[in-house]
């Protein structure tokens, strides 16, 4: 595989996080970490891919039925490859419905240690920064 190869891989994996995310498909949106991977947020953080997906699914609960339908943006993607690892930076935004109209929910980072297994690109480790709250 080439460098470039790699980097739309990994764009890939960060893509497919955010419809298995926005479509409340935690298990799935577990499933794009390594097995022992860690998903750090701002309201806490999980090991391991049951556990990612339950804090997933508690986050979800908590915002509330009335939590209006939202699509994660993801942008600025800086990706260094390093062998069968890498790490990549970006911004994201989160994009909701609300009675006004369309709003910016909320914003910030993702730093990202990826690693390949067996040929896939997986989550290591995800840090979510959000720095920008609705």
């Amino acid at each position: 595989m080439s460098a470039l190869d790699d980097k739309d891989a990994i764009r890939e994996l960060m893509a497919e996080y955010c419809f298995r995310l926005d479509d409340g498909r935690f298990a799935e949106m577990a499933a794009l970490f390594t097995v022992d991977g860690t998903w750090e947020t701002a309201f806490g953080a999980a090991t391991g891919r049951e556990a990612i997906a339950a804090l997933a699914a508690d986050l979800r609960a908590r915002a509330g039925a009335a939590r209006p339908r939202a699509a994660h943006l993801v942008t600025n993607i800086v990706i260094t490859l390093d062998g069968e690892r890498a790490r990549a930076r970006s911004n994201w935004l989160v994009m909701q419905n609300s009675p006004a109209g369309p709003k910016l929910g909320s914003g910030g980072a993702y730093l990202d240690d990826l690693v390949r297994v067996d040929g896939q690109w997986r989550f290591r480790h995800r840090k979510i920064d959000r720095f920008i709250a609705g």
